[in-house]
Parts: C-alpha cells; structure tokens; sequence
C-alpha cells in the first residue's frame, strides 16, 4: 500500500516488469484523479501510473491545484501563489515518497500533466528536476512565478519534455506552448514539441503520439 500525501488513483506495472517506471498524472482546473486515470489503458505496462487529485476544492468532485482570476476585458491571469507553492510542495513530496515506495529511482520518473496540471508538472521539472528524468506538458503554460525558482543548468542537463499543444485551443491559447518552447529553448533540457489541430483537450492523435514518446524513452538503457 502506498502512503502519499495526495489523493490517487493508481495502475501498478505489470506484474514480470523487472525494471518499472513510475508516470505521475495531474488533471486540470474542475476535474479530479478519475479524468487522466481513464488514460492508463493506453499507458505502456512497464509504468507504475499514479494519477493525483488537486489539494483545493472547487465543488463536488471538482478539484484545483490552485485558484487563479482572469482580469476583465484580459487574457492575463493573476493567481494564489501561496496555494500554488504549497501545491508544488505536496506534488514534489508526493512523486519522492511514491519513487521510494515503489523502489522506482528518479532515472525512471516521469511527471506530467493537463492544463492546470500541466502547469505543475512544468514547475516541477524546471524546480525539482532531481526528482524526475522528464515531463509531459499538455496544453498548458508556464508561470512566471516559477523562472526565478528554476534549478540550476547542471541540474537540468539531460531531462527530457514532451510539450503539445491544441492549435485551436481556446482556454490556454497555443502562444502559451510556444512561450514554453521559446524558454526552454536555452536550457540543457531536450524537447519534443508538437502541435494538433485541436481544442482544449487530449485527442486520440495527440495521446498516440505521447505514448510513442513515452515507449521510446523507457526502451532507452539507463545505468540505474
């Protein structure tokens, strides 16, 4: 049995898989661990998935890893930053408690995330790099909050993204994904990043293509 400090739905490896990895999922703003957990089908069976519910309650089965306002008349976004650092500190101590737990190391760790998720599973990646090998950013964005907390390049050096995004998307505009990329661009970090001609959401393509990334990096022999 896992202890963590968040809410979770899991799907163990399969059962012979001598050398697991762990895939922790994080949903968007509203939704709960149930909404990615409905993805774990099409996950390869080498990974340990874990999917996370957001610390803040929104309603009945709705959850958030923190409350934001968009300004009037605005696509600027103003957020609570103190329920955003408390979200990332739980996610980092929930994915360094489920990694020691499952006897997974951090070589073999992949963070990601929809949307708000998203958004944690970037700050992560950028702030806590130890604690994972790559992230996967769906249709998200990057906070401004995070780049003065962002490790160092020697810490960074060797992980891995998978950004996409949704070139119709209209809740987080597809300029948000291309921020990201832009930042990332300088960094020691390597990068995959594809655009779908979707809306705000993770089409059966857009899930193929992730997956195929996902097959290609846990087939990569590793030292650990």
């Amino acid at each position: 049995m896992l202890d963590l400090p968040l809410t979770f739905l899991q799907r163990p490896a399969a059962a012979a898989t001598p050398r697991p990895w762990l895939l922790v999922l994080m949903h968007g703003v509203g939704s709960n661990e149930q909404d990615l957990f409905s993805l774990s089908p099409q996950i390869p069976d080498r990974f340990h998935v874990l999917s996370l519910r957001a610390p803040h309650r929104m309603g009945p089965g709705a959850h958030a890893w923190f409350d934001f306002s968009i300004e009037p008349g605005s696509v600027a976004r103003s957020i609570n930053e103190e329920q955003e650092a408390r979200s990332r500190a739980l996610v980092a101590q929930t994915v360094e408690a489920a990694s020691a737990q499952l006897g997974i190391p951090p070589e073999r760790v992949v963070v990601g995330g929809f949307s708000q998720g998203g958004i944690m599973a970037l700050s992560l990646l950028l702030t806590r790099p130890e604690l994972m090998l790559a992230a996967v950013v769906w249709h998200s964005r990057l906070l401004a909050q995070v780049v003065p907390l962002q490790a160092s390049h020697d810490a960074l050096h060797g992980k891995k993204l998978w950004l996409s995004h949704g070139t119709h998307d209209n809740v987080i505009p597809l300029a948000n994904a291309q921020a990201i990329a832009h930042h990332m661009a300088p960094l020691p970090v390597s990068v995959t990043y594809r655009e779908f001609p979707s809306e705000h959401e993770i089409r059966p393509s857009e899930l193929a293509a992730t997956v195929a990334w996902l097959e290609s990096l846990s087939t990569i022999p590793t030292a650990f």
